[in-house]
């Protein structure tokens, strides 16, 4: 009982924090819904079927799309807690093979996050997964609507925040004259953006703490606004809720009537942010504080306008038509600083939500390399990434005095926020199928009821492409452009490399070719293979015929899920016979995962490296006496004579490694399992030279020889081996894909972050090796 009364408590608590970080921009949205539809030329006549038709529609909008859709279907597609276009293609990408990069293991799926709703063998086969796995381009045609509604939500992000922050200060045309207003609003909206993005580097969770009740208060206001205008101007109003209104409104307005739904979609703003931060919350938590508070709250606000607006036809409906005409003169000041508050928590959620989004594009390989700056050591995902923050703000502040009213704002921004919820729709759907195992009906069905209400107002918003549509698709194609090219010719060298790669037998002879000299120290080679010796390191050693004691050979790559446990993240393994001092190591991050500082890195690899050796030898002993490879728990692969871990050894419950000076010089290790059963320790000593220790097995002497190696080559430092490429196009190659790598890819690869500043490499340690790949 007292854990349910816990349960309940946090969910509660959850659920309000929620408000300041999921709901701002949805609960700012009657600040100009009405203003925007009502911008084309629909008269309103005394039968008030034009208002109360607006506002079935706004109602019914909000309870098929928003609730029902999200709240009760798309927030359960989530990916082990997390939410929002990528997360849907993650699980996409589990549970079928629809990724275009190549870098996909088995090892990979016994990962613990790596959670499918049903195993393989449970699921059976299925036709619309064998198409997409069959059909490169239906792979690539995924991939590009992944990328549309990441761009568009990218586009949301310069646009609500312009919107929003507009919508509040044009309050201010009530109480000033026409001139005053007109030189008053553009200035103070493009001095509260630059407050707002100048304030990013900071952090939300610095300020967060007032997200919630700012929010809170708002949606009390404007319900109480909303009861306050029903009972005192038309208490009758309720009958819109009445779905023949639309019919009615749509027969009598017709084409300029089908134009306004692109007004009465922004109520609808900020819907798809409550699947996109579920991983900040929980599913009960977010739906609590819609059902209970948020939706309420709207319908009263949107009601309690109408019903204000039913009785004055005496406006100009292009200006006066705003939020602000339905509230009391003597509350009017206090309600305009609040929306004021209420439209830069809004814009500060859809800003967060944009730099989560470019960071988990990069970890795909569809966005050029950015700074990305964690904000909070405690709390996890908040970021800040500074190329973007300001390229955000310039935008902002062009499309508010490039537009300087809400209609055009409106109609960018609507076309922005449907393309998204069409894109949620289609993958969605495909999850149904693929991921859920749901029957193909049912997906058909949630499609084509959603897809053809969304598809009805994408039309009314396409349909407005001079008056402000232009934008979010011109700004769509340009990202889409970057973004293509970028994984493109990712992927291509990708290719480049694997079929460049140098065998362990061609580089051990050319070893003892050259003469190769050993020098201290540990040599990390970063390469985007999992297997195979890296061409690049082979141009190395053939110019400079040295390379250090211990080698490792570093994969850092994405896996399709939200967070790799620190536990299960390094897989290592041998390049060459035990003696030869070479590894392979494969780093794994999930999407939402933060990079370590190189310090920790290092310190966590030779720790895997540590325990590996002795692992190792266990696994060598194993099989001298006869067992075999899968009796010895190893799960070994070897591949073109490399010996490679296909699982990780070390992946146990509980497991916990440490890596420490010990007395006079002698490095220890200890490898503690604990499971439900049983607690394992093993401990052992590696002694420096002058403490020989008689009794000693071989196998005991050749693992303590090679952890003192790895413990002499740490203590004389690491250096960072890395490739710097340069892409040009294969000689006869159209002139599309010419443009695109000679000129598109190295202009983004000498603008970006290098590799080495996303993987924070201290420029002191690193060494360069000059690559030209022909695609």
């Amino acid at each position: 009982m007292e854990t349910r009364k816990s349960s309940w408590r946090t969910t509660v608590l959850l659920a309000y924090q929620s408000l300041g970080v999921v709901y701002g921009d949805l609960s700012i949205s009657p600040l100009y819904v009405y203003r925007s539809t009502f911008a084309e030329d629909i008269t309103h006549s005394e039968t008030n079927e034009e208002i109360l038709g607006v506002l079935s529609f706004v109602f019914w909008t909000l309870t098929l799309v928003t609730l029902l859709k999200y709240v009760f279907i798309v927030l359960r597609a989530h990916d082990n807690g997390e939410g929002g276009t990528f997360a849907l293609y993650s699980l996409l990408c589990r549970h079928a093979d629809v990724s275009l990069l190549p870098n996909r293991q088995v090892a990979d799926e016994e990962l613990s996050t790596y959670r499918l709703e049903r195993s393989p063998e449970v699921a059976g086969r299925s036709r619309i997964k064998e198409l997409l796995e069959g059909h490169r381009n239906l792979k690539t045609a995924l991939l590009v609507m992944v990328m549309i509604g990441t761009c568009m939500v990218i586009g949301d992000g310069v646009l609500t925040p312009a919107i929003s922050v507009f919508s509040a200060v044009s309050g201010l045309e009530l109480s000033l004259s026409k001139d005053q207003h007109e030189y008053a609003v553009i200035p103070i909206t493009c001095a509260i953006l630059v407050f707002l993005f100048a304030l990013q580097h900071f952090g939300t969770h610095r300020v967060g703490f007032l997200f919630a009740p700012i929010i809170l208060a708002w949606l009390l206001c404007m319900g109480a606004l909303g009861v306050y205008n029903i009972i005192h101007w038309n208490p009758q109003v309720y009958q819109a809720l009445n779905p023949n209104y639309m019919l009615t409104f749509l027969k009598k307005t017709k084409k300029s009537g089908w134009m306004s739904l692109g007004g009465i979609l922004l109520c609808m703003t900020g819907s798809e942010a409550m699947f996109a931060d579920l991983g900040h919350f929980s599913y009960s938590a977010i739906q609590l504080a819609f059902t209970s508070l948020v939706y309420p709250a709207l319908i009263l606000g949107y009601m309690g306008q109408a019903a204000y607006l039913t009785k004055h036809h005496d406006f100009d409906s292009s200006n006066q038509i705003g939020f602000y005409v339905s509230v009391p003169a003597v509350v009017r000041w206090p309600v305009l600083l609040l929306a004021i508050l209420a439209s830069i928590v809004g814009s500060q959620a859809i800003i967060s939500g944009t730099f989560s989004i470019i960071n988990q594009s990069q970890s795909l390989s569809c966005f050029p390399r950015v700074k990305v700056v964690h904000t909070s050591e405690k709390i996890h995902g908040q970021i800040y990434i500074p190329e973007i923050n300001w390229l955000l703000m310039v935008l902002c502040i062009a499309v508010t005095v490039g537009f300087r009213d809400t209609k055009h704002m409106g109609n960018a921004s609507g076309l922005a926020v449907i393309t998204v919820m069409l894109v949620t729709t289609c993958l969605t759907s495909l999850v149904m199928m693929l991921c859920w195992h749901r029957p193909p009906i049912l997906a058909l069905a949630f499609f084509v009821f959603f897809g053809s209400v969304e598809a009805l107002y994408f039309s009314a918003s396409l349909i407005k492409f001079r008056e402000g549509a232009w934008l979010p698709i011109l700004l769509a194609l340009i990202l889409v452009a970057v973004m293509f090219i970028w994984h493109h010719t990712t992927i291509a060298k990708y290719s480049f490399d694997l079929h460049n790669k140098v065998t362990l037998e061609w580089l051990l002879a050319l070893c003892d070719k050259l003469g190769m000299v050993r020098v201290p120290g540990i040599g990390l080679v970063y390469t985007d293979l999992t297997a195979g010796v890296p061409a690049n390191f082979s141009r190395f050693v053939t110019n400079l015929p040295a390379f250090h004691r211990v080698l490792v050979f570093v994969c850092v790559k994405w896996v399709p899920v939200p967070r790799v446990p620190a536990a299960e993240r390094y897989l290592v393994g041998r390049v060459g016979p035990p003696g030869h001092g070479s590894y392979r190591c494969i780093v794994r991050y999930g999407y939402r995962d933060v990079h370590q500082d190189v310090d920790s890195f290092e310190t966590e690899l030779v720790e895997s490296l540590a325990a590996f050796i002795r692992l190792d030898a266990l696994v060598r002993s194993s099989e001298a006496a006869g067992a075999g490879d899968e009796d010895a728990g190893g799960g070994y692969e070897r591949q073109n004579a490399l010996t490679v871990i296909g699982s990780n050894p070390l992946r146990q419950r509980g497991r916990r490694i440490s890596f420490e000076d010990g007395h006079d010089g002698a490095a220890s290790v200890e490898i503690r399992v604990e499971s439900p059963a049983a607690v394992k320790k093993v401990r052992f000593l590696v002694e420096s030279p002058r403490h020989g220790r008689g009794g000693e097995t071989e196998e005991e002497r050749m693992v303590g020889e090679e952890l003192r190696e790895l413990w002499e080559a740490r203590e004389a430092g690491t250096a960072f081996i890395m490739g710097s490429s340069h892409v040009k196009a294969k000689h006869g190659s159209s002139v599309v894909r010419r443009v695109a790598i000679g000129y598109g890819y190295n202009f983004l690869r000498r603008n970006c972050r290098g590799v080495d500043v996303v993987l924070r490499v201290p420029p002191a340690s690193l060494l360069e090796v000059g690559m030209v790949y022909v695609l």
